[in-house]
């Protein structure tokens, strides 16, 4: 079975710094693509990151690009993103996905174009 649980999520204040996790289960890591999605409150989902399975893709919205870094531990089955500055807007729920030619493309696409998802976890940005 697949699986993608994301982790690190929390309170944070404005200009302050989350990591988060993403830890793989039941597929090779190196073999994927990965993303991070996230969803505002009375928003659409969007991506803002992913890198493909071979690493050779990278690729962030310009709304995080310069805060927010992802990077892939395959030895740990675990994919993070780094966010930094982080402000009221980057309030949402934060999700994962998996997909085998995932971001092959230059960008996350839609989120129909990944296969596996995370259940998501929460940050939230005080003023």
């Amino acid at each position: 079975q697949v699986q993608l649980v994301e982790s690190g999520g929390g309170l944070v204040q404005s200009g302050g710094s989350l990591k988060l996790a993403c830890a793989v289960s039941g597929f090779r890591l190196d073999s994927y693509g990965i993303a991070w999605f996230r969803q505002a409150p009375g928003k659409e989902r969007e991506g803002i990151s992913c890198v493909s399975r071979n690493n050779g893709v990278t690729w962030y919205a310009d709304a995080v690009k310069g805060r927010f870094t992802i990077s892939k531990d395959n030895s740990k089955n675990t994919v993070y993103l780094q966010m930094a500055s982080l402000k009221p807007e980057d309030t949402a729920n934060y999700y994962c996905a998996a997909d085998l030619y995932g971001c092959r493309s230059g960008s996350s696409g839609g989120d129909h174009s990944w296969l596996h998802w995370g259940q998501g976890t929460r940050v939230t940005v005080s003023s």
